[in-house]
């Protein structure tokens, strides 16, 4: 990271900056921020100073900062850029479907969005909280790297993408807006119509947080504003001791969102499911009971009918209106909006009814009337099942107090781990889980740290054999040199974050847990489960890819071959950089192509050569030399979706055109291309 030091100024008082505070004190609405700083809103300190309207700019209600226009054009701005995979960085890279990718998140979300668009089922993010002390990205995609670094102070354009944020500076709450618009602009793109993103943030920018999702997601898209007990007591801050963080959760689709569940609250159940069925296929159940009769609001015909009591008593809501002839299931039309009804129809009570849900009893609350509108002493009741609710779960509140930031300090020591202020495992578990993640889920964190989302997505994966996929987004930021972290031979955050994900990992696989087991029947009945077992047997995915951000693998005069004259082209016989591998070359090509790097990716010999095999026959790759009409036709056997070979594969264009046209012949349905 870079530091910063308190420094003299070393110039006289500015003094406009002074009449800024002094105004700033009297109106502090009337302080705003321009691309030079502080500034005063003229327009609204006139307003202040007068009792009439005084005409200025257009009023209007959105959201807006200097930096604004500049951050829609950095989140739509293409990248040349690509990800290299690091074979040697990760865990059972040939068949994992987790990844771990090292670079600037904004490059990386513009990346994914062909491959992922549209299939992350959850983002949860940790963002710099912008309290001053901290650090935010710069982007600075428009100017060369040396300007760069000297604009910005740092020492290394791809390891080092941070700066310091300053509560004093002018720009304060602009920068660290103009950071975030766009990678949440880009994120949304990723959400499935079913998905949702969790964005953990302190005081400072809560506020802001809102503003930017209902711009970008739209307001009727925000779920909730969650309160966090981020720890208990302390005593630090100016008025209260700050121990409360939010969360703030919106959807791609709110109408679409599923899920939102957690488990039932222990001393609900105790409290309320207090009675136990005594006969039929539910005996020993544990139930409550809730009152089949309920106030309308709108007259409903098909919802005021009688009910026939065990003494032959017909029951019915209070209302205006009784006839002297009438039976069981008779329907009555209230005439009055204050007429009551059942909760359901009559053909939903008597199916209700023959499931054993419907229970008749005695009641000194007398609600309910007979055939004359006399008021009786039963009550109808539904019964609702333990069991049922415990599968559908329970309304999450928006305050949670369950999961404070110490329990995260014992779970990092444990791992041997040494990293400060990261989320505990057991809340990302929860988001997850009240959310409806499930077997084939995307969850995705573009502020990675040290990896508690991979970490959680684990263990939950662990605790009900379930099969969700990660993806962790990490700038590989340096340690300071004096850190524990740095002294434990961690030089960046991205080094923590991956052996966070290899400890835990094993930590899990070599876990053994019976109970486990037979609670959750993980193919083994309970009694086949051992002391031996360990659910690393079950098909657990504790691997994880490794991709590092980096330039193109291919020369310039791949993407500008305008810029250069024709006598110069021969210098480029070879339109790949130097030192760029098969592998280097597959990632970007599924990049292009829009398909997942989480693709099962086989290595196998065709007629000789390399050929890389992705998911079955969706894409097959060489990049060696010497591609005849010998290996054409053997490829051709495979029927593969896609093929894709190097421009120097070929002898000359001849050679390529035959190719291309011997393979439309023996598999019409194989597209190809060339890099």
């Amino acid at each position: 990271m870079t530091e910063t030091f308190d420094k003299l100024d070393m110039a006289s008082s500015n003094l406009v900056s002074k009449n800024i505070d002094q105004i700033a004190a009297l109106f502090p609405n009337c302080v705003t921020e321009t691309a030079e700083g502080k500034a005063i809103d003229f327009d609204l300190l006139r307003q202040e100073l007068s009792a009439e309207i005084v005409e200025g700019n257009k009023e209007r209600y959105r959201l807006e900062w200097p930096g604004k226009k500049e951050a829609i054009v950095t989140a739509n701005l293409p990248t040349t850029k690509t990800l290299r995979p690091i074979r040697e960085d990760s865990v059972d890279f040939d068949n994992t479907e987790n990844l771990y990718i090292e670079g600037d998140n904004l490059e990386v979300l513009k990346l994914l969005q062909e491959s992922y668009l549209g299939k992350v089922k959850m983002i949860y993010i940790d963002p710099p909280y912008n309290t001053g002390n901290d650090f935010i990205y710069k982007d600075i995609f428009t100017i060369a790297a040396d300007e760069f670094k000297e604009d910005s102070g740092q020492i290394d354009e791809l390891s080092q993408r941070l700066v310091p944020n300053p509560d004093s500076s002018g720009r304060y709450h602009s920068d660290w807006l103009t950071m975030m618009y766009p990678r949440l602009k880009l994120s949304r793109n990723l959400l499935s119509d079913e998905g949702v993103i969790f964005i953990s943030i302190g005081q400072d920018e809560v506020s802001n947080v809102v503003k930017l999702i209902d711009e970008i997601f739209g307001e009727t898209n925000r779920i909730s504003i969650v309160g966090r007990l981020a720890k208990a007591g302390g005593n630090k801050g100016k008025f209260f001791s700050p121990n409360i963080e939010y969360i703030v959760i919106a959807a791609k689709n709110a109408d679409s969102a599923k899920g939102f569940r957690g488990e039932m609250d222990p001393e609900l159940i105790k409290k309320v499911y207090t009675q136990v069925e005594a006969q039929g296929e539910r005996k020993g159940k544990i139930y409550r009971s809730m009152g089949l009769y309920q106030s309308s609001l709108e007259a409903r015909a098909n919802q005021r009918y009688y009910i026939e009591a065990p003494d032959g008593k017909l029951l019915i809501p209070p209302g205006s209106v009784y006839p002297d002839k009438n039976k069981e299931g008779e329907k009555i039309v209230p005439l009055r909006k204050d007429d009551g009804v059942w909760r359901w129809t009559y053909d939903r009570y008597l199916k209700e009814k023959q499931a054993g849900n419907i229970e008749f009893k005695k009641t000194t609350n007398k609600v309910l009337v007979d055939q004359n509108g006399d008021f009786v002493d039963w009550n109808v009741n539904t019964k609702i099942w333990l069991e049922d609710r415990e599968e559908d779960g329970q309304l999450p509140n928006d305050l949670i107090t369950k999961f404070e930031n110490r329990h995260s300090a014992k779970e990092l020591k444990e791992l041997g781990i040494p990293f400060d202020f990261a989320k505990p495992v057991e809340l990302i578990k929860y988001l997850a889980k009240i959310c409806g993640t499930k077997d084939g889920d995307i969850i995705l964190d573009f502020f990675a740290g040290s990896s508690t989302t991979a970490h959680s997505i684990m263990q939950l994966n662990y605790d009900d054999a379930g099969k969700r996929k990660y993806i962790m987004v990490q700038l590989p930021e340096q340690t300071p040199e004096k850190s524990e972290a740095y002294n434990s031979g961690f030089k960046s955050i991205c080094e923590i974050g991956k052996e966070r994900i290899r400890r835990a990992g094993e930590k899990l696989k070599n876990r053994n847990d019976l109970n486990l087991l037979k609670n959750r029947q993980l193919l083994l009945t309970s009694d086949d489960a051992t002391e031996g077992d360990s659910l690393s047997n079950f098909d657990i995915d504790y691997g994880f890819r490794v991709f590092r951000l980096d330039e193109s693998n291919m020369q310039d005069v791949y993407y500008r071959p305008q810029d250069y004259q024709q006598s110069q082209l021969g210098a480029f016989a070879d339109n790949v950089k130097p030192g760029r591998s098969g592998d280097d070359l597959l990632t970007q090509v599924m990049l292009d192509w829009g398909l997942p790097l989480s693709y099962k990716i086989e290595q196998l010999k065709v007629a000789g050569k390399n050929v890389f095999k992705v998911a079955a026959n969706s894409l097959m790759a060489c990049f060696d030399k010497g591609v005849d009409e010998t290996f054409t036709k053997e490829i051709a056997q495979h029927k593969p979706l896609r093929v894709v070979f190097r421009d120097a594969s070929f002898k000359d264009d001849t050679a390529k055109e035959n190719v291309k046209q011997l393979l439309k012949q023996l598999s019409p349905d194989t597209e190809m291309r060339v890099i």
